[in-house]
């Protein structure tokens, strides 16, 4: 990546940079290759961050089968992570993951259910055969106490696993029904929506060697770090992060070292070698410290996230576009990749966090208003959906970490905090689900790469021309919804 002009001698934002177009051979963005750079083993640069209220069992699958990595929460219970990983595995790499209830499930609980997928309907089964479908038309004006057989359609279409896409679709856009139902002989193996179907002829899943969906996990650098990483890859984890606010320090150093030599004894004995991610730093010495520790990718980001208020309490952080210039081009030098955490907003900052040098981007709170994140969906006063989101450095996070601590510990502990307990973070009616913001980011990324001349990642970071903007140039490029 090069600047069109001598940069200023002061650190960027996303939002105070542009990228120039070049000459370009590529002729559609459908011939753009998207796979991550940073040997993850992911075909999307597409990573969710860490975060309790956004990564679970639902965003982990979902991520995946469009070709990204989901990493789960270090205050996670290991056996809880355990059988997250293990669910993950065993589901369909390509199909998506039904809601199952039983006939005598009641109709309220099964409307409960409806918000945890984005396809909106629950599949009544009866040991593992359907027997028929409930959305909320079929459940308007019932009695909730009554039961789902009483009110389900009956009405269904069933498609073997050898169907196409672009059959499925066909079918489902001749029809008036939404969605179809994955069939194996009497058993339902998932179901499949006009927009699955696209989508699984557009994204190639993220998977193990064994074809199975790729997840990730993390641990924190206190407590007995080791131990719990060798039951973290015991349970199966494709990739295991060491995450600390400050990654830059003797702690983290000590800690990833331990964790490196249990991964490679897990790697000896097995032949599966699991990359190691650590982080976060911002500056080149943070890199190359953490890269000497064992790190494969190092996560790069301090104060950008929307939950996290370090710079503002510190004065501590760093512009996150000049961040992952400099870490990117010293992890490159080692032969190692970074990811750049936090920070965006909109399409455009994640090609420019491509552009100059990241493996992957990490995502956070922009997928926390999705449908698949973990939080309960809630209603405001205006009707407006939402989830709640908060910082993994809040009151609330700390407290969650320290729930086994004495109280005065616990309350001590809470006195540092570093991020907002408690934020808003509302569905975009237009785009509810994650996999619809995740349509929306590779759009934007396929067309940066189209404008670069860039065929693939490595291309595109080659090839980009960037400049530097006001803040009215920025806004001059926002779209106006409204006339003025």
């Amino acid at each position: 990546m090069r600047f069109i002009k001598p940069p200023p001698p002061y650190d960027l934002t996303y939002s105070d940079v542009f990228m120039v177009p070049n000459r370009s051979a590529v002729s559609s963005r459908l011939a753009v290759d998207l796979t991550s750079a940073d040997g993850i083993g992911t075909t999307l640069p597409l990573v969710v961050a860490n975060m309790t209220a956004i990564s679970g069992r639902r965003m982990a699958e979902t991520v995946a089968r469009r070709g990204g990595v989901a990493i789960l929460p270090q205050d996670i219970p290991t056996e809880v992570v355990a059988r997250v990983v293990g669910k993950v595995k065993a589901s369909h790499p390509v199909f998506d993951t039904p809601i199952s209830v039983t006939p005598d499930t009641t109709v309220g609980e099964a409307m409960s259910l409806l918000p945890k997928r984005a396809h909106g309907v629950v599949v009544v089964v009866d040991q593992g055969r359907p027997l028929g479908t409930m959305s909320e038309s079929e459940a308007a004006g019932v009695d909730r106490f009554a039961q789902v057989h009483e009110v389900m359609s009956t009405d269904m279409l069933a498609v073997t696993p050898e169907t196409s896409p672009a059959e499925v679709f066909e079918t489902l856009a001749g029809s008036h029904l939404n969605i179809a139902l994955v069939v194996e002989g009497d058993r339902l193996l998932g179901v499949l929506t006009r927009k699955h179907a696209l989508r699984s002829a557009l994204y190639r899943p993220a998977v193990d060697a064994n074809g199975r969906l790729i997840i990730g996990a993390a641990v924190g650098i206190n407590g007995d770090v080791a131990t719990r990483s060798e039951a973290l890859l015991g349970a199966g984890i494709d990739i295991l992060v060491v995450d600390t606010a400050h990654g830059h320090q003797e702690k983290m150093l000590q800690s990833l070292k331990s964790v490196r030599e249990v991964r490679d004894r897990l790697a000896d004995s097995s032949g599966v070698r699991v990359p190691l991610v650590a982080g976060n730093v911002v500056s080149t010495s943070g890199v190359i410290d953490l890269a000497d520790a064992g790190a494969d990718v190092v996560k790069v980001g301090v104060g950008p996230g929307a939950m996290c208020t370090t710079r503002m309490m510190t004065g501590v952080g760093r512009p996150q576009f000049s961040a992952v210039l400099d870490c990117a081009e010293a992890a490159r030098g080692l032969g190692r990749s970074i990811w750049a955490d936090g920070g965006v907003r909109h399409p455009r900052d994640v090609a420019l966090a491509l552009a100059a040098g990241a493996g992957s981007v990490m995502i956070g709170s922009w997928f926390a208003g999705t449908y698949e994140s973990t939080g309960n969906l809630m209603t405001d006063s205006q009707g407006r959906l939402y989830k709640d989101s908060y910082g993994m450095a809040s009151a609330r996070a700390v407290r969650m970490r320290t729930k086994d601590a004495s109280g005065f510990e616990r309350a001590r502990a809470a006195l540092f905090e570093e991020g907002i307990s408690t934020g808003r973070m509302y569905l975009d009616p237009e785009r509810p689900s994650v996999e619809d913001l995740i349509d929306s980011i590779v759009a934007g990324v396929r067309s940066s790469c189209t404008y670069a001349g860039a065929s693939n990642l490595e291309e595109f970071h080659e090839f980009a021309v960037v400049g530097v903007q006001s803040q009215t140039g920025y806004e001059e490029g926002r779209p106006q919804h409204l006339s003025w």
